[in-house]
């Protein structure tokens, strides 16, 4: 399993403000109701956090918040968060990779399915009511392994897609936030908390959207410096992951709020050949 850093595109896509707001406003009443705050626990807040979605081991000691694979089986005693890459397969070969997927819930072009070209990862097709529905329905799937096993919450990987230049703005905000409303009221069904993963744009939706708490990766690099707006839209209730020495320096600002830690890019199991774990 590698890591789900994601390397951000340095236009936004055009429009995305309108569409941020359309998305707010387009949920309705009685959504903004089903989505109210769920009885579920939240991690705990500024709590020491380890990511482990590249491989499962023993948490370093002090640990309380650990985030691991669907894969692999939750932390005993500590809060556990699972990983479900949500809105992309994971790469061909691998279980569910595109080829797991109908060929029509992929996003196509003339050239065939597109591909995030970082992560050879084929991209899911959630433009559409019925297609959201088909998709929804088999991540919901592994939203009930994460259950089963003893998770505490889930982390809904790539919701940003639709801001990489590769989707051709096909994919909107308007559609992300109808699918992942429905994967956070399955989660909540299931009793697990659910993350918001990245995507700084839509923080400010995050309550009408289902979203509990923050999972963001590079919010301290500087080329972003956005730890900030997720506190201002998530409160203490935000985990920082970055993969440079100038990126944990930036999040650590806000380390007596949020918890912070520094990885390896691969987000390696320990005692591997370029681990890395730092705190602030």
């Amino acid at each position: 399993m590698r890591s789900h850093r994601r390397s951000r595109t340095t236009a936004i896509v055009a429009g995305l403000a309108v569409a941020t707001a359309l998305g707010a406003t387009a949920v309705s009443l009685g959504s903004i109701r089903a989505q109210a705050t769920p009885t579920v626990a939240l991690p705990p807040v500024h709590a020491p956090f380890d990511y482990q979605i590249g491989g499962a081991y023993t948490p370093p000691a002090g640990v309380k918040v650990v985030s691991r694979d669907v894969k692999d089986s939750p932390a005993k005693g500590l809060y556990n968060i699972c990983y479900v890459n949500a809105f992309q397969t994971q790469e061909k070969g691998d279980a569910d990779g595109p080829q797991d997927w109908a060929p029509d819930l992929l996003l196509s072009n003339s050239k065939g399915p597109v591909i995030d070209p970082d992560w050879n990862e084929a991209i899911l097709d959630i433009t559409t009511g019925a297609k959201r529905q088909r998709i929804a329905a088999k991540i919901n799937g592994f939203i009930d392994q994460c259950a089963s096993k003893g998770f505490n919450a889930v982390e809904l990987d790539n919701y940003d897609t639709f801001t990489r230049d590769v989707v051709g703005g096909k994919i909107t905000a308007s559609h992300a936030q109808s699918y992942i409303r429905l994967l956070s009221q399955h989660g909540h069904s299931k009793g697990l908390a659910v993350a918001q993963k990245n995507t700084v744009e839509l923080a400010a939706n995050h309550a009408a959207n289902g979203l509990d708490f923050a999972i963001a990766e590079e919010c301290g690099d500087p080329k972003w410096k956005e730890c900030g707006k997720y506190i201002s839209a998530f409160g203490n209730n935000a985990i920082f992951i970055e993969y440079t020495s100038a990126g944990l320096k930036n999040a650590c600002v806000y380390g007596a709020q949020a918890s912070v830690v520094r990885r390896d890019v691969e987000v390696v199991p320990a005692h591997s050949s370029g681990y890395v774990r730092k705190t602030c």
